[in-house]
C-alpha cells in the first residue's frame, strides 16, 4: 500500500522546516504499552480509559505511590496501610485508622478485579478509578494531606519527576496524573486463579459440599418449584461476583437496619430517597480473608453473615426486592423476611465461599510493597 502524505505536510518537508526522512535516527522512547492480564471467563466488553492507556511505566509509578508514606500528611502510612496484600488489599479492621489515630466510618474495602467496576466507595461516589485514587490522600481521616501538598512532596523528590516522565511524558506532577498512576497500578490487581477459577477451567472438582455450595450460591430460591437457593448472586453476579458483566455497580439495602436506622448510603450521592440505606455490593474474590463484613464491618465471620441473611433481614421502604422475596420457604402471611436454609445449607454456602480465596492474588510480587 502506497502511504500518501498529506500536502500541508509536503510543504513543510520542502521548505526544510522539518526532517521527512523515512527513519528516524533518534526515536523518542514513549511507555511500554501492556494489557490486563485476565483470563477469557471475565467479561471483554469493558475498554481501557482513553487517557489513561494501561503502561509498563504507569503501573511502575503507580505501585510506587500505592506504598509511598510521603502522601499521608506525617509520613505515616500510605493506601497500602489500609488495603494490605496479605489480606487482599482490605485490612482486617472494623475501621481503619488514619494519620494521628484518626478513625474513619467505613470498612476498608477489599481491591480486586476493579478494571470491571464503575463506581467506587460504599456510596459510590467517584464514578472512575482516576477519581477515587486521590481522594483517601485528602480525606483528614484518612491521609490528611492537601492534594497540592503532594504534589510539591512528589515534585522535590529525586526519583518521581523522572518516572512521571517515563510513563506520561513530563516531569511536570499533576493531581490528575498521580490519580491516574495510582488507577493503571489498581487495575492490575486481578483475583482469577482460585480453586472456583480451577473449577471454570475443569482442572478441579469441588467436594459435594463445596458443589452444593455453590448452586445455593447461584440459585434464587422458589419454593413454589421445590427450588432451594442461597440468594448469594442476586447481587453478586457471575464469575466476578460483583456487579453486572457490563461494569455497572450494584446498590442494595440489605436489611441492616429497620426504616428509622437506615443511614444514608447512595442516597448522599443522589439526593434521592429511594436510595437511603443502599451501599454497594462489593465483589466476593477472596471473602475469607476480608474480614469483618459490610460497609461497617459489624459482622466478623462469613457465619454471622449468613445468619443475618437468614434470620435477622430488617424490614424498610427501600429493602431489595430480590431480598424481600427471597425465601425457601412459602410466605406464612408474617412480615418476616426470612431465607429459611439449613444449618448445612449455610455451612456448604461457606465452603463455596473459601474456594474464592485466590493464595497467588495475595502473594504476587508485583502487587508487593516495592520499598521493602
Amino acid at each position: 500500500m502506497r502511504i500518501q502524505i498529506p500536502a500541508w505536510l509536503g510543504l513543510i518537508c520542502m521548505n526544510g522546516l522539518i526532517s521527512c526522512g523515512t527513519k528516524d535516527e533518534n526515536p523518542i522512547a514513549g511507555p511500554t504499552p501492556t494489557s490486563l492480564d485476565a483470563p477469557d471467563y471475565f467479561p471483554n466488553n469493558i475498554a481501557m480509559p482513553a487517557d489513561n492507556p494501561l503502561t509498563e511505566q504507569g503501573v511502575q509509578l503507580g505501585r510506587m505511590l500505592f506504598y509511598e508514606k510521603k502522601l499521608s500528611t506525617d509520613g505515616t502510612i500510605s493506601c497500602g496501610s489500609c488495603h494490605q496484600q496479605q489480606k487482599a488489599f482490605s485490612d482486617g479492621k472494623q475501621f481503619s485508622f488514619g494519620v494521628n489515630n484518626s478513625v474513619g466510618d467505613m470498612n476498608a474495602m477489599s481491591l480486586s478485579n476493579l478494571h470491571w467496576q464503575n463506581k467506587f466507595f460504599w456510596n459510590g461516589r467517584a464514578g472512575s478509578l482516576e477519581i477515587q485514587a486521590i481522594q483517601p490522600i485528602q480525606d483528614p481521616r484518612e491521609m490528611n494531606l492537601p492534594i497540592e501538598e503532594a504534589v510539591s512532596r512528589l515534585q522535590a523528590d529525586s526519583q518521581y519527576p523522572s518516572l512521571f516522565k517515563n510513563a506520561y511524558g513530563t516531569e511536570e506532577i499533576t493531581p490528575e496524573l498521580i490519580g491516574k498512576a495510582l488507577a493503571q497500578f489498581e487495575r492490575t490487581l486481578i483475583s482469577a486463579n482460585s480453586k472456583f477459577d480451577a473449577w471454570i477451567r475443569n482442572e478441579v472438582v469441588l467436594t459435594p459440599e463445596e458443589q452444593l455450595g455453590l448452586e445455593l450460591f447461584f440459585t434464587h430460591p422458589d419454593p413454589k418449584l421445590q427450588l432451594r437457593g442461597g440468594n448469594c448472586s442476586d447481587c453478586h453476579l457471575g464469575f466476578l461476583t460483583a456487579g453486572a458483566p457490563n461494569g455497572i455497580a450494584g446498590f442494595h439495602n440489605n436489611g441492616l437496619e429497620s426504616e428509622e436506622n437506615l443511614a444514608s448510603g447512595l442516597m448522599e450521592v443522589t439526593g434521592n430517597p429511594f436510595d437511603k440505606g443502599k451501599f454497594k455490593a462489593p465483589g466476593l474474590r477472596n471473602i475469607a480473608l476480608t474480614f469483618p463484613y459490610m460497609h461497617d464491618g459489624r459482622f466478623a465471620t462469613l457465619e454471622e453473615v449468613l445468619d443475618h441473611y437468614n434470620d435477622h433481614i430488617q424490614n424498610s421502604g427501600t429493602l431489595d426486592v430480590l431480598i424481600l422475596e427471597a425465601s425457601n420457604e412459602l410466605p406464612d402471611g408474617s412480615n418476616t423476611v426470612k431465607l429459611h436454609l439449613s444449618e448445612d445449607e449455610k455451612k456448604a454456602i461457606i465452603a463455596f465461599l473459601h474456594t474464592l480465596t485466590d493464595q497467588q492474588f495475595i502473594t504476587n510480587s508485583k502487587f508487593s510493597d516495592p520499598f521493602k
